[in-house]
């Protein structure tokens, strides 16, 4: 007899929503965006439709991410945008209830967990699942995290960096840091603010920070930008390079490298040997900042590498451990483990 229930995993991030199905990889990728007439209360866009709007709508339209720091700020939001961009990878979800396993930061209340629970529930899932996101990007990642080896992951995501030691297929020590990528992006706006009387969209900054954002000096490049002169309250033209973002970015990649530090001080020296051996693993789309790996090294003094897919690690973790439940269910939630 067939088994025809799909088993899904999702990215519930702060930036960005995957979503991964068993036997078939990463299925969708959409901005966690939500685009609603504040009159009607109609959804208008979610996804990539809503975020071109972001910063660019009327006074009648809001364009809003429903998650902040990695957890759900706005449930309602939240399970409009799921339900309308799951639509799209689940076919007759009515008939054929999937189980679902979704990524939460480490350490969220129960408050929060109940709400990404619910969210499950009403998007159709037949039996629901939470895992920790530093365990799902191990998993993704390919660290074989049931091994009595201890393993570093730190996961710098959009709302989160998690920060972990894994072995024997569970978290050993962990610390969650309310910030990421979107921290830096809104470093960068208060950097070109404070030095240039400028002020920029959140979009503008992400492109900044792709295009020449650095935590450490390896090649100096210049991106040209606009924004709007605080004083005149017209449109104007500058010039950032990849120096002056090591500057505005400092603060925040000071406090992911502390955090990295302050774990390793608490790990056993048995897993601190392991480390050394085989270094630190980075993921999430934060770990792409230039120059961050080399400069974690250099503080840290142990190798650090980069995951080989560090935007879609937590996702396919996060459905590859579906297929090994059995192996880390003592690391999972249900509804029924949580409590407020």
């Amino acid at each position: 007899m067939f088994n025809l229930t799909k088993k899904i995993g999702i990215d519930l991030g702060t930036v960005n929503i995957l979503v991964y199905e068993k036997g078939k990889s990463i299925i969708l990728e959409e901005p966690s965006v939500v685009a609603q007439n504040k009159k009607t209360k109609d959804i208008l866009a979610v996804g990539k439709e809503a975020q071109k709007m972001l910063g660019k709508t009327p006074g009648n339209i809001t364009a809003t991410r429903p998650l902040k720091g990695g957890v759900i700020a706005n449930f309602e939001m939240a399970e409009l945008m799921l339900k309308h961009l799951l639509k799209k990878v689940i076919k007759n979800r009515h008939f054929f209830k999937p189980v679902v396993m979704i990524c939460v930061p480490i350490g969220i209340t129960g408050v929060e967990k109940r709400a990404v629970i619910e969210v499950a529930k009403e998007i159709g899932a037949r039996k629901s699942y939470l895992i920790e996101e530093p365990l799902a990007a191990a998993i993704g990642s390919g660290i074989p995290v049931a091994e009595a080896n201890g393993s570093m992951i730190v996961d710098i995501g959009g709302g989160t960096t998690e920060i972990a030691i894994i072995s024997l297929g569970g978290i050993v020590l962990s610390d969650s840091l309310r910030m990421g990528g979107d921290g830096f992006d809104e470093a960068l706006i208060r950097y070109i603010r404070d030095e240039y009387n400028i002020i920029i969209g959140e979009r503008t900054a992400e492109n900044i920070k792709k295009n020449v954002g650095a935590a450490f000096i390896e090649e100096n490049q210049e991106s040209e930008f606009r924004g709007r002169d605080v004083t005149s309250g017209l449109p104007k033209k500058l010039t950032i390079s990849s120096k002056e973002t090591v500057e505005a970015f400092r603060e925040n990649v000071y406090n992911i490298i502390e955090g990295v530090k302050n774990v390793l001080e608490q790990t056993p020296p048995e897993l601190s040997s392991d480390i050394m051996d085989k270094g630190i693993i980075l993921t999430g789309g934060g770990s792409l900042l230039k120059g961050f790996d080399k400069l974690l090294s250099r503080e840290t003094q142990i190798p650090v590498f980069l995951a080989d897919r560090p935007l879609s690690c937590v996702a396919q973790g996060t459905g590859q451990a579906l297929e090994q439940i059995d192996k880390i269910d003592d690391m999972l939630y249900t509804g029924d483990d949580i409590s407020y």
